[in-house]
């Protein structure tokens, strides 16, 4: 992680349900990455990218619990790893959902 000169700037529209200026992106870090990948846009991403550097960022969404399927293989396509690699994926085919129509 870097200094706080070059601090991301996130939408706040992602941290709706948290006290935005209060986020310590440091502390937050697995929070802060998973909520942008659930829910940024593509300068969001590139920003967080930059921030966190690849290696923490594969680490934590490998390992996240949830991730929608479009931004799960949006992941998958960023940081160059299969999608049968992430743990969201894994827990998904173990709990099948009814067909969605």
């Amino acid at each position: 992680m870097n200094t706080a000169s070059s601090k991301p700037v996130f939408n706040r529209r992602i941290f709706w349900d948290v006290n935005f200026d209060a986020l310590d992106y440091d502390k937050r870090a697995r929070f802060v990455i998973e909520r942008v990948f659930e829910r940024g846009d593509v300068d969001d991403i590139r920003q967080c990218r930059r921030y966190y550097g690849d290696k923490l960022i594969k680490e934590i969404l490998t390992t996240a619990k949830y991730l929608p399927e479009r931004r799960l293989h949006l992941a998958s396509a960023i940081i160059n790893i299969p999608v049968n690699d992430f743990r969201c994926y894994k827990l998904r085919q173990l709990n099948p959902a009814l067909y969605p129509y």
